[in-house]
């Protein structure tokens, strides 16, 4: 926003110059983006009056003039400019003027005539980019003032980007209040007395969507003369502000935005049939705006309307056949309150961006609409005349926004802050912000004044104490710390560990979406009831995933559609699963999973190439299962899950419970998948793996140690890990070591039986064990394994 440094200092003054008042504004948040002058630099240009102006006796576009600047006589000069004529004041560059671009004026003749000076355009002193003939000054103008001193020309026009929730600086009134606030002075107050109508003439008002228009005011004024010539100090404040004069109503409306930041807009009110309803647009409505363009209305905008049509898209632009012209002469006035809600957005919808549209989306004051009202009634009665008629207010109270108390607590601002601002001075910052502060035992309750949006929690007390007192204010104190051991308990297995493992075992790490393809996940997981998105991304990405496989496997689908030989992928995340019982019926379940295809091993001339089997992925598995130094507390059972080949399929149990599975894709689902080669899949509950049993010192043996291996036969059926728990637990603590070291089918094995050869290594801690305790344990094996299994032993 840009406005001038002299209007801010009409409304509060500090004793600081242009530089200061600058850092000052950007210190507290309202950047200062830049300073220039309000016009370039020139001298000797004073008020001057035509007192005659004839023809040039030999040129067709020159004049002759007299001009008087106040001295005993008359100037001599020629003029080429059109708009010259008997009896206007004007801007005279006197002889040894020196104007903008270091130009000096000099005597001179024109065509045979003596110019002994020059009358001068807005363009050439450097105060517009435009303009046509030469400046036309009012009536009043002294003649003979300097007009640096008679413009005020000497002033600053100062550029402030505003943060979006500041809102309520987007006028000179807002920005003289933060500047009071800064400085700890009083701010002029604008006295706007209510116009008192003349006429009794208004129109009917409508609100029908009350929660995005809940305050709407309307008022006629009949009579006005757009002939008048807008004042030259409003066209001086308005372009100082970056806008371009155009009409005595058009610019008041423009003036009263700048100044108290309320928008206003003024209709031709021969336009209007009957009276004002604000409503939503019509489904397939058309406006054609104010720029010549035709809007096709969306429903969800709101618009101004009469009881026949559309007549401005409420907040951001008026429409070009209720538009004030050069024939109007009646207006209806209006000045509202939108709900930001409601205007957000819209404007970039139909690519639009207005001043108006630019305050409705940050949130105007709401309850400054009367003042809006009666600043512009007055301002157009003193300028284009007419008769004013009574305010007409349509106001749904109870949708209007309401005032919040918002309390701040002593300890909690010094905390955040870390310093202690005096109470009487934190009370006078919220009390100059134009908060109703009352403060009880440490605590403030301030009630937020209508025109902060921004305003509602107790960090944003603390946000604009800290920035009204000052950041550079604030002593830099250097944070102090202690050392403290943390705790962890060590039989907390860390995630990176896992990682780890997988990693050095040829597995690289992938990060999924969260959100999968409904369709994959249900080949995969036919009875799974997934939590779908309302608003998902994609119709692809809008399931919660139940597992870690879909979004592993269509990894790996990417994968191999570039060619690659080899694929190991893990992941570690969430898999997300309906559970009534759960915060928001969500049981959200840590897990670790994995994928591979292609080759075991990459290519070399040593090794055997080969692709990966079920076996691989179960060495890997185990790897996992290990880090909890407690293997043997998970039970692996053939078993199919979803998604999984009926043969080449385990599930992991720990205590009972299912806490993971592994196996071989389902030959039908990988070819629905697009999947092209064999792959194995895994996936293990965090839970279970996440503990370990912590390793206790015991002393080394310095005896020996024995071995004996057995040969048994068993029926097919029966497993060999059952077989080796059994052996475990029979043997007791002089069994150290057990291996499976063979398994064999063949000639001298009865059909449907297996041998299983087997080590035990034995050893005792405090003695070298004899033949006769070696047998012992063997034999109570063996007994235990006829008993349990109808094993025995192999001849």
């Amino acid at each position: 926003m840009k406005f001038s440094e002299k209007w801010l200092r009409e409304w509060v003054n500090p004793a600081i110059d242009t530089q200061a008042l600058s850092e000052q504004l950007s210190m507290a948040g309202l950047e200062v983006d830049g300073i220039e002058s309000a016009a370039a630099k020139f001298s000797g240009v004073v008020v001057g009056e035509v007192v005659e102006c004839g023809q040039h006796p030999d040129a067709d576009k020159l004049r002759v003039t007299k001009i008087n600047v106040g001295g005993d006589e008359l100037l001599d000069i020629v003029c080429g400019a059109p708009n010259c004529r008997q009896g206007i004041k004007v801007a005279v560059a006197t002889v040894g003027a020196v104007l903008p671009g270091d130009f000096k004026i000099k005597k001179a003749k024109l065509r045979g005539q003596p110019s002994h000076g020059m009358l001068c355009a807005f363009v050439e002193l450097g105060i517009s980019e435009e303009g046509d003939g030469i400046m036309e000054l009012p009536s009043d103008a002294p003649v003979g003032t300097d007009l640096r001193e008679y413009l005020s020309l000497d002033d600053n026009i100062i550029d402030v980007d505003l943060t979006p929730n500041r809102g309520d600086c987007l006028g000179i009134k807002g920005i003289a209040r933060e500047v009071g606030v800064l400085n700890s002075i009083d701010v002029k107050a604008l006295d706007i007395p209510a116009v008192t109508p003349t006429i009794d003439d208004k129109v009917s008002i409508e609100l029908v969507n009350e929660g995005a228009c809940p305050r709407y005011l309307g008022r006629v004024i009949k009579g006005i003369n757009l002939d008048a010539q807008t004042p030259l100090w409003m066209v001086e404040k308005l372009r100082r502000s970056g806008v371009r004069a155009i009409d005595p109503v058009v610019d008041v409306t423009n003036y009263v935005l700048l100044e108290l930041g309320h928008p206003m807009h003024a209709f031709d009110l021969n336009a209007i049939e009957g009276g004002i309803k604000v409503r939503s647009a019509n489904a397939g409505e058309e406006l054609v705006l104010l720029d010549g363009n035709t809007a096709k209305l969306n429903e969800s905008t709101l618009v101004i309307a009469d009881h026949n049509k559309a007549l401005a898209i409420a907040g951001i632009f008026g429409g070009e056949q209720s538009g004030v012209t050069e024939q109007t002469t009646d207006i209806l006035l209006e000045s509202a309150f939108f709900n930001p809600v409601a205007i957000a957005g819209q404007a970039r919808s139909y690519g639009l961006h207005t001043d108006a549209s630019h305050r409705y989306e940050r949130g105007v004051d709401f309850g400054l609409q009367h003042d809006a009202m009666e600043r512009a009634t007055a301002l157009l009665l003193e300028i284009v005349g007419g008769q004013a008629g009574p305010v007409v207010e349509a106001v749904a109270a109870d949708k209007l926004p309401k005032v919040t108390e918002v309390r701040l607590r002593r300890a909690r601002l010094d905390r955040v802050i870390g310093h202690h601002i005096d109470d009487a001075k934190v009370t006078d910052i919220l009390t100059r912000l134009g908060l109703d502060v009352k403060i009880v035992d440490g605590v403030w309750s301030a009630d937020v004044p209508s025109y902060r949006f921004d305003i509602r929690i107790e960090e944003d007390l603390i946000e604009e104490v800290a920035r009204v007192y000052g950041y550079n204010s604030i002593p830099n104190v250097a944070p102090t710390a202690k050392l403290k051991m943390t705790t962890h308990n060590e039989a907390t297995i860390a995630v990176n560990k896992f990682r780890n493992t997988l990693v050095t075992r040829g597995y690289q790490e992938a990060i999924t979406y969260s959100f999968v393809d409904p369709k994959a996940q249900t080949i995969l997981h036919p009875n799974s009831d997934a939590l779908v998105l309302p608003h998902p991304i994609s119709i692809e990405m809008s399931a919660m995933r139940v597992s870690l496989m879909p979004g592993l496997l269509a990894s790996v689908m990417y994968n191999q559609n570039r060619q690659q030989p080899r694929i190991r992928l893990f992941e570690h995340g969430l898999k997300f699963l309906r559970d009534e019982n759960a915060e928001n019926g969500v049981n959200q379940v840590a897990v670790i999973g994995g994928a591979i295809t292609g080759l075991a091993h990459g290519e070399h001339w040593v090794e055997e190439k080969r692709t990966v089997d079920f076996y691989d992925l179960k060495g890997d598995v185990e790897a996992l299962l290990s880090l909890t130094n407690d293997i043997t507390r998970f039970e692996i059972k053939a078993e199919q899950s979803d998604g999984l080949h009926p043969g080449q399929s385990a599930v992991i149990y720990v205590d009972g419970k299912k806490v993971g599975f592994f196996g071989a894709i389902h030959p039908q689902i990988q070819k629905s998948l697009d999947i092209n080669n064999a792959t194995y899949v895994f996936e293990i509950e965090m839970s279970a793996i996440e503990k370990r049993n912590l390793p206790e010192a015991v002393g080394v043996s310095k005896f020996p140690s024995n071995r004996r291996d057995i040969a048994i036969l068993v029926e097919d059926q029966v497993k060999s890990g059952d077989i080796l728990s059994v052996i475990e637990k029979v043997g007791g603590n002089q069994l150290v070591d057990l291996n499976l070291f063979d398994v064999y089918k063949g000639k001298g094995i009865e059909p449907n039986y297996k041998s299983l050869a087997i080590a035990l290594t034995l050893q005792a801690v405090d003695r070298t064990l004899e033949e006769k305790d070696i047998n012992l344990v063997v034999d109570n094996v063996v007994a235990a394994l006829a008993e349990q299994f109808n094993a025995s032993l192999r001849d």
